[in-house]
């Protein structure tokens, strides 16, 4: 059946002529930028992707385990919705974290838990505290629910500036706190004096563990949430695990808080086969202990061998990723001259990371590729 044009209209004239509808703090906000994907970036380079070293995007380059591959490619079921409750991902999680199943939640990707907590506890108006240089999504979800952003600037080292989020924590409405450790883009973690003052703070602290397992688990604070009903940490398997493309995170929340989530969340938000490649990365979690020690190998040999560039200071980094300030030439033009060599990183041209470039520590091949090319430019 052919749908025809109504008399008099134009294709776009009616989605203009309803736009009076739409939130005006929708319509004015600043879209997140993600980047490019990778099939797009290998056709505008003309390269094959087995011809790119791609180093922007803190990605694990080894991929999941073997066992994960097996368990996604076994698994009879995909035709039957998940389980809404995640009782056996749960109860894995709680083996692997420390922390009872009845403080954890599963979600899609770390970044629905972010979503989650900014729409259950801001009402418009209402305002969280962000610490930049940090992660984008924060800010982001805090006003796709019309939260405020209070900005509390990390001083030049990237530590926090704590008596500013003190001052910033006793304005009206403030809520939420965003914290990261270790912090994405620059690599620090989190002092646990800082984290310690920062939670008697009336407002709910949210710390980003995304990294923690480069950093090392013993700097995690799970253990610290049962002790304090304003702390949420929240965790990936993007990074260690290798799944970034399946989207599984969880938090570690205070029961009363968990309480809510529960009624609040999509009933299938985790979907089957992020779960069984879950599962079998906690199951086989030993398997994965030497990828994660050779991307933290890379990653000093990174911070190295970058210092060797007289346009580039890298930055000290406990994750899986090294961040630079690009000196005395245009960071812009470095990493185009880098893509064109088939070597893709990550550029900043933002306050606190100005002509800054982000490197993802990759396979020693990956450094190897890296490191001439820069030796060419």
């Amino acid at each position: 059946m052919e749908i025809t044009q109504p008399s008099g209209s134009r294709p776009g004239q009616a989605a203009h002529s309803f736009e009076h509808l739409l939130r005006p703090d929708v319509a004015g906000l600043e879209e997140y930028t993600p980047i490019l994907p990778f099939e797009v970036l290998s056709e505008q380079l003309g390269r094959r992707p087995e011809e790119i070293v791609k180093l922007d995007a803190n990605e694990n380059p080894y991929g999941p385990a073997p066992a994960v591959r097996e368990a996604l490619t076994a698994f009879p079921f995909y035709h039957i919705y998940p389980d809404p409750e995640q009782r056996h991902l749960r109860a894995a999680l709680s083996a692997y974290v420390g922390a009872p199943a009845e403080m954890i939640l599963a979600g899609h990707g770390a970044d629905e838990l972010l979503d989650y907590l900014c729409r259950i506890f801001l009402r418009p108006g209402d305002a969280i505290i962000n610490c930049p240089p940090t992660f984008g999504m924060y800010s982001f979800d805090a006003q796709l629910s019309s939260g405020r952003v209070v900005e509390v600037w990390r001083r030049p080292d990237f530590s926090l500036d704590v008596a500013g989020i003190e001052q910033a924590a006793a304005g009206q409405g403030v809520k939420l706190l965003f914290l990261t450790s270790p912090n994405n883009p620059d690599g620090s973690l989190l002092d646990p004096a800082d984290l310690r003052r920062l939670l008697r703070l009336p407002l709910i602290v949210i710390l980003d563990e995304a990294y923690i397992e480069f950093a090392g688990l013993e700097h995690s604070a799970v253990s610290w949430v049962a002790g304090h009903d304003n702390l949420v940490v929240l965790r990936t398997f993007s990074k260690w695990a290798g799944i970034a493309g399946l989207r599984l995170g969880y938090g570690i929340f205070p029961v009363w808080i968990l309480r809510h989530l529960w009624k609040f969340k999509q009933p299938y938000n985790v979907n089957v086969a992020a779960t069984v490649a879950g599962l079998a990365a906690l199951a086989h979690r030993a398997d994965l202990a030497p990828t994660i020690a050779a991307l933290i190998a890379e990653r000093q040999r990174l911070q190295v061998e970058l210092a060797r560039f007289p346009f580039l200071q890298p930055y000290p980094s406990q994750a899986n990723f090294v961040l630079c300030r690009v000196q005395g030439r245009e960071a812009t033009a470095l990493k185009l001259a880098l893509a064109q060599a088939g070597v893709l990183v990550r550029h900043y041209a933002k306050p606190g990371l100005e002509n800054c470039i982000r490197v993802s520590a990759g396979r020693p091949a990956d450094t190897d590729a890296l490191l001439a090319a820069l030796a060419g430019v």
